[in-house]
Parts: C-alpha cells; sequence; structure tokens
C-alpha cells in the first residue's frame, strides 16, 4: 500500500472526504515528516506549523459541515519563500530581507487557502532568485533528496526538494529563467510554468518583473492540473494578469494522436548532456507511436534572445532591489550582487534596445512556431553535479534550453522522463501555445500514462 505521503492529491483528497484520514491527522503526519527529514534536505526555511494546524482544524470542520473547497481542500503544500505571507516572514533567502514580515499574502497565498490547501512551510531558494542551483540561500542551500550530496537546481530548489521528499503534496515555485521546470526535472517531479500572465504575481519578490512567471511544482501531471485550476485566472492587482478564460485543466485528457510537435534538435539538444538527449528522443518516438506527427525546426535568433534576456533580468532586479542594496549592501550575498551590480552597468537605451530584440526575435519564432501544438526537448543541457561541483558561472549553460520561454512567455512544462547511470533523475520538456496549458498538460499526460517514471520516489 502506498504510504500517505506519496499519494497523488486527488487520491490523498479521496481519503479525506471519505473519512479514512483527518486533515488535521494528515496534516500532523507531513509536520512530522518534515521535523524528521528537513534537517538532510533544508528544504524549508519556515515551517508554518501554527498556521497549518489552524488550516487544517478550520477545513476539517468544513468537510465534516458539507462544505467542500475542491481537490485542494485539505491539502498540505508550500510555497516559495518570494511569496509574501501575512504576518509570517518572507525572506527571499536573503539576510537583507531576512526580518521583513508582510501585512498582506501574495494573490497565489490567498488563492491556495481559499482553495482550502493547507500551508505547512516557505522553501528554500536562491538568494532573490538569482542562481540555477539554490546554493546561494543565506540559509544554506537544498540537497537533491535522490542524493543529498547533488544540487537540487534553481532558483526554486527548496520547492522541487520538498515536493520530491513527500514533505508536501504540492510547492509553488517561480520561474524567470529555468526555476520551476530545471529544478523540477533535476529532482524527478513535475514543474509547470504557465503562460506570462495566466497566474497573477501580485505579492511576489521580482527577480525580473517581465519574465517572472509563478506556477505549481508536483508529483503528477494531475497534480499539476489541479493547482494550476486554483490559481489561474485574472487579478487586477497584477499590471501583468491576463484577462483570458481559465480552462478546466483537471478535465483534460491524455492526447497525443494528431499532434502536430515541433523538435528543434539543432538549438537545444546539441550540446546537452547525452543521457538527458536519449531520454528525450525515447519520448519522442513514444509520442509518433501514440499518433502524433514530429517535425524539425529551427528557431531563429535564440543567441540575440538570450543576451537581450539575460540584460533585462539584470536591469529589473537591480531597479527592485535599488534601495535595499544601497542601503545594505553587505547584507546581499555575492550571487545576487553580481546579478544586481550588472543591471545598474546597463543604461536605459541598453534595456529599451534589449526589450525591442526581444520582441523582434519573438514574432520571428512564432512565424516558425505558429501551426504546431506543442515543441518537445530537453529540459536542461547540464545535469545536475555534486554541491561541491557548482560554480555561478553555470548559469546560462543550465538555462539555454529554458530562458527562451520566459523571454517569449510561453506555457512550458517538465516531467520525468528517465534516470541517469548515476540514479539521478531526467527531465522533458513540453513547450505550447500561448494561454495552452490545456494542451501542454494532456500531452505531459500522454506521455506520464505510457510511462512509469513520476512513480519511483528517493529513498530518503
Amino acid at each position: 500500500m502506498t504510504e500517505v505521503h506519496w499519494l497523488s492529491i486527488g487520491d490523498v483528497g479521496a481519503r479525506l472526504r471519505r473519512g479514512d484520514l483527518g486533515i488535521v491527522e494528515l496534516t500532523r503526519m507531513m509536520l512530522d515528516r518534515i521535523a524528521d527529514l528537513d534537517g538532510k534536505l533544508n528544504s524549508l526555511i519556515t515551517v508554518t506549523a501554527e498556521l497549518a494546524l489552524a488550516q487544517a482544524e478550520e477545513a476539517e470542520r468544513e468537510l465534516r459541515a458539507g462544505r467542500d473547497r475542491g481537490p485542494l481542500h485539505g491539502v498540505p503544500v508550500a510555497v516559495k519563500d518570494l511569496l509574501a505571507t501575512k504576518g509570517i516572514r518572507t525572506t527571499f533567502a536573503s539576510r537583507a530581507y531576512a526580518d521583513d514580515i508582510p501585512n498582506f499574502d501574495a494573490t497565489v497565498v490567498r488563492r491556495l487557502a481559499e482553495s482550502g490547501a493547507v500551508l505547512v512551510g516557505k522553501t528554500n531558494l536562491s538568494e532573490g532568485a538569482a542562481d540555477s542551483s539554490s546554493q546561494s540561500s543565506a540559509f544554506g542551500g537544498p540537497a537533491n533528496p535522490w542524493n543529498t550530496d547533488y544540487i537540487t537546481g534553481g532558483s526554486s530548489g527548496g520547492s522541487a526538494a520538498a515536493v520530491a521528499a513527500g514533505l508536501a503534496f504540492a510547492a509553488i515555485g517561480s520561474d524567470t529563467a529555468m526555476s520551476i521546470r530545471q529544478p523540477a526535472a533535476l529532482c524527478g517531479i513535475v514543474g509547470l510554468k504557465p503562460t506570462f500572465g495566466r497566474v497573477s504575481k501580485q505579492g511576489a519578490m521580482v527577480l525580473s518583473n517581465s519574465l517572472d512567471h509563478l506556477g505549481p511544482m508536483t508529483r503528477c501531471v494531475d497534480d499539476a492540473a489541479l493547482v494550476l485550476q486554483a490559481l489561474a485566472g485574472h487579478d487586477p492587482g497584477d499590471p501583468d494578469s491576463a484577462d483570458v478564460p481559465v480552462s478546466g485543466y483537471v478535465a483534460g485528457q491524455a492526447a497525443a494522436q494528431g499532434a502536430r510537435l515541433a523538435v528543434p534538435r539543432n538549438d537545444f539538444f546539441t550540446g546537452t548532456d547525452p543521457e538527458w538527449v536519449a531520454a528525450t528522443e525515447r519520448a519522442i518516438k513514444l509520442f509518433q507511436d501514440q499518433g502524433a506527427v514530429v517535425e524539425e525546426i529551427t528557431l531563429p535568433g535564440l543567441e540575440e534572445l538570450s543576451y537581450a534576456a539575460n540584460l533585462i533580468i539584470g536591469v529589473e532586479a537591480a531597479a527592485f532591489h535599488a534601495q535595499r542594496f544601497q542601503d545594505r549592501p553587505d547584507d546581499f550575498g555575492p550571487t545576487l550582487t553580481r546579478v544586481i551590480e550588472a543591471g545598474q552597468s546597463h543604461g536605459a537605451v541598453a534595456y529599451v534596445q534589449a526589450q525591442l530584440i526581444r520582441a523582434q526575435v519573438k514574432a520571428a519564432i512564432m512565424g516558425v512556431f505558429h501551426g504546431f501544438d506543442a515543441m518537445v526537448l530537453p529540459t536542461t543541457a547540464l545535469a545536475a553535479c555534486p554541491i561541491s561541483d557548482d560554480d555561478p558561472g553555470l548559469v546560462r549553460a543550465r538555462a539555454r534550453n529554458t530562458l527562451p520561454f520566459n523571454a517569449l512567455g510561453l506555457p512550458a512544462i517538465s516531467l520525468p522522463c528517465g534516470f541517469g547511470e548515476n540514479g539521478l533523475p531526467l527531465g522533458l520538456q513540453i513547450v505550447g501555445q500561448a494561454f495552452d496549458e490545456e494542451r501542454v498538460l494532456a500531452l505531459a499526460k500522454a506521455h506520464e500514462q505510457a510511462t512509469a517514471w513520476h512513480r519511483k520516489h528517493p529513498e530518503i
């Protein structure tokens, strides 16, 4: 029988509704698991035990009274510690913000609460979400549950580790260049970066306002759909929030038959770790066997897009942190400091030109991508390395396969597609057309149903 902490959201929800398991009982179990294991993983900066138990008691009363808030009702979750939580510190994994206590909840935190979810903690991350391994955290970096000598990826490394280790049924991550998908891939879980504007960023710390996305990190595709359903929708509090109808993601069915899939081999397979390429090619063959039509494409202007996006990230990060960096420069770690100082070195003309380049390349790429349902490629070019071998200089190589889709604002998911010889997970990335998360999830579900990678868990 599957241990409770490895259940899907749907399965644990069914137990709660049948009365086989109480919400308070479940919450205590998860808090105990965090207490037992997180000393090894360091996936959480703040454990919100008091809030979690209060939310669990309320959720249990409601369920017993016949009020069911939906699939997340009573389900323990975590959020990245760059999302504002009322009365609970929000640190950005930085000494410069370590004592900040917001007086409001970020929109996604509020929507999770409204869905009946139980918040068990705030997850670890790269300081200011500004590195690719999460090792720059002022609270110490998180460790990969599959092998604690290895990195989790970044910047949502704590979220990935917590979900992979069964400390939460889902977590919220943010993604500016790779930060949901790459750690999800390295930790063997599902990570969904929705279309830019699909999920509100109100109340989230900024790394790069025009490239930041928020999204779910879960252990299976169905769970990602359930969490997205709770998060998605227009928010007047976020100027970038899109007023676009929200589909019924939870009703999406696996579907590869007749899908037209683009494979950008020249752009993203060359220079990628061979095990990741081989796993992706197996996935492509699987889609073909299921009736998908596959065509190779080449995307124009990727080098220019990467240059522009990295400049934009630096400038927008420098703008967000300007006052705090001026007042408390010594409280910023070296990695985030480099990002801010790089942003400060660029003037307004360079920033505007970068946004123009981004727009021009986007138009060219969307022309090539037109008519396809999705792209399929390896999530990242570089496999997880030992923590002792981590180097901040690897950030651009690690982001090569993911950053373009932040700059383009397209929805993209990473899901498990195998394991390397070292026993660490491999990830497949599926990129869809704008606001077509339903198709992205359906294709991911088709792969998941035909494989068993998502059913494997670390022995921790």
